[in-house]
């Protein structure tokens, strides 16, 4: 029986929500019989949320299954130690249709406090956005506990929040404790710290699908609230064709834009960690540990932590957002470590491999 790790693919789990809309059938889900799927969540550790493997011979274990065998040759070594059996991220594609509920979650040591295993630090990729879409993002001028409270007991908690108007591509990154929320009109991926813990603080006093109010959380997010100014929550990268870009980097995640209609190679056999792909436009390939992984917009693939070399192939031009879990950013406070890899991609020829495309019968997201 094999048992060699190998980069891996896995079911979408669908989210009927109230504000959800029908995007994301757009890049070839099939979420039948839900009337919407507002989070389509492409790699999940959370309890009760686990995702199930699509391909090899892992087929149909979860993400939680894999980890407990492979450890750190999952995980990577240092990643391992630190995360134990717990995936460290929850990836999402979310489709806003409507406004989301204004919101803030807690840092670690507030969920901690409060029994919960992790807080939840997050960052957005904007992938489509209607005219007029708006991000809240943070505050738009100082304000106490107090002057917070009164503003929301008079209904007024909008007129100090700040706004962006978020354009293709896009990024905003969103720390614990930032009051935020999505607008109407939103496609996007969302990276975050494995965690399902939302402290709803206004909802438009919007009925749920049974009628009824949705629950607000307004004392428990009192001390998880960050109230100093915002002025600009727009992430600043330069974007080159078939270059890497860095979006996002913090103890929790570390986030690249990989944009390319050229095959490359990327070397990780200096990070220790795990590496996803999630692809937010376009036809791929990832090719590592002898395996080929097709992915088409709102799909991802799992290279493990043994893979030292990726190859990546797309059919015209694509883009790829490739996360991971850099230990040495958790190890070492205050270092800054943006340069520590040289991440321009190596080309490695004019084509793709042949029929790369039919290497994985099937793309586990349609009809799943």
């Amino acid at each position: 029986m094999e048992t060699t790790l190998y980069p891996m693919k896995f079911h979408p789990l669908y989210k009927n929500k109230v504000w959800g809309g029908n995007k994301i059938k757009t890049l070839g889900f099939d979420y039948d019989p839900l009337p919407n799927c507002g989070e389509l969540w492409a790699l999940s550790a959370v309890k009760d949320n686990e995702s199930v493997i699509f391909n090899g011979f892992l087929a149909d274990n979860t993400l939680n299954d894999a980890l407990e065998i492979y450890m750190g040759e999952l995980l990577g070594e240092k990643n391992y130690q630190h995360f134990g059996n717990d995936f460290p991220l929850l990836i999402k594609i979310i489709d806003a249709n409507d406004r989301l509920s204004i919101q803030v979650h807690p840092d670690n040591a507030l969920a901690h406090q409060r029994g919960l295993d992790n807080g939840k630090t997050e960052m957005w990729y904007i992938m489509e956005t209607e005219p007029g879409a708006e991000i809240v993002d943070g505050f738009q001028q100082q304000v106490t506990r107090e002057e917070y409270q009164q503003f929301l007991k008079l209904g007024k908690l909008e007129e100090i929040l700040h706004t962006e108007h978020p354009q293709n591509g896009d990024v905003l990154f969103i720390p614990a404790g930032r009051v935020h929320a999505l607008g109407k009109g939103l496609l996007l991926a969302e990276i975050q710290q494995s965690s399902d813990t939302t402290y709803r603080i206004y909802d438009y006093n919007r009925p749920d699908a049974d009628g009824k109010l949705r629950q607000l959380h307004t004392e428990e997010a009192l001390d998880a609230i960050d109230f100093n100014v915002t002025t600009d929550g727009l992430t600043h990268y330069k974007y080159r064709p078939n270059s890497t870009a860095r979006l996002a980097e913090c103890p929790y995640f570390t986030t690249n834009l990989s944009a390319f209609d050229k095959p490359m190679r990327k070397d990780f056999s200096n990070l220790d960690s795990f590496v996803v792909y999630l692809c937010t436009d376009g036809i791929a390939a990832v090719k590592t540990l002898d395996t080929i992984c097709p992915i088409h917009a709102g799909e991802c693939v799992l290279v493990p932590a043994a893979a030292d070399m990726v190859e990546l192939y797309s059919e015209g031009p694509a883009k790829l957002l490739e996360i991971y879990v850099d230990p040495t950013l958790w190890t070492e406070e205050g270092v800054d470590h943006l340069h520590d890899f040289d991440w321009t991609a190596q080309f490695i020829g004019n084509g793709n491999p042949d029929d790369y495309l039919e290497e994985d019968e099937g793309d586990g997201s349609i009809d799943s």
